[in-house]
């Protein structure tokens, strides 16, 4: 996809190009939050029905946009009923993240304990987000679960990333309170 077919989406670039020439991390997040925000809110990005369609199997990742300048990357998440993520990570790198349809719930956690390779975290609560909702996430809190609870048929998110996210943690619990740390290898849906 270029950004010349999908309408606003250069609209969408140019605003992040200038977000991350910010001097800090919490200036480029909060100014590609308000960017988010306002421009799911307004519903002047409109991704094609391809990108935006369900899997039956999975939530699926889409690439919307990569910067060769600047590495950033937007990615557009599409959530069936019940389809959600593991606890898990961003690699270490920020990102931004928004709903421009439906309604996801976001589970923030803290690392609060590791331990013999296994990992105690504490869920800091749990958010239900709607169109136009946005919000960051800068390392070390980055430990979070996104889920479309029913009866939500369908929800779109918007993902900013720092760079290329090809890999993340994913931590699986035991049923002590404890987790096993995983690598997950990332991949674009078609």
């Amino acid at each position: 996809m270029t950004t010349q077919t999908i309408h606003g989406l250069q609209e969408l670039v140019d605003c992040l190009d200038e977000a991350v020439q910010r001097p800090t991390v919490e200036e480029v997040t909060s100014c590609v939050k308000e960017t988010l925000t306002r421009i799911a809110a307004a519903g002047s990005l409109e991704l094609p029905p391809a990108m935006t369609e369900p899997r039956a199997d999975r939530y699926a990742r889409r690439l919307v946009h990569r910067s060769p300048r600047h590495g950033y990357t937007v990615i557009a998440m599409t959530w069936g009923p019940g389809q959600g993520t593991p606890l898990h990570d961003h690699a270490g790198m920020w990102c931004v993240e928004g709903v421009l349809q439906g309604e996801i719930e976001v589970a923030q956690y803290d690392l609060v304990e590791q331990r013999d390779g296994r990992y105690r975290f504490h869920e800091e609560g749990v958010i239900r987000a709607v169109i136009g909702n946005a919000g960051a996430l800068i390392p070390p809190f980055e430990y979070h679960t996104i889920a479309n609870r029913p009866p939500v048929d369908k929800a779109v998110t918007l993902h900013i990333y720092a760079g290329e996210m090809t890999h993340c943690t994913i931590f699986e619990p035991r049923g002590d309170g404890w987790y096993e740390r995983q690598e997950r290898q990332l991949s674009y849906h078609e």
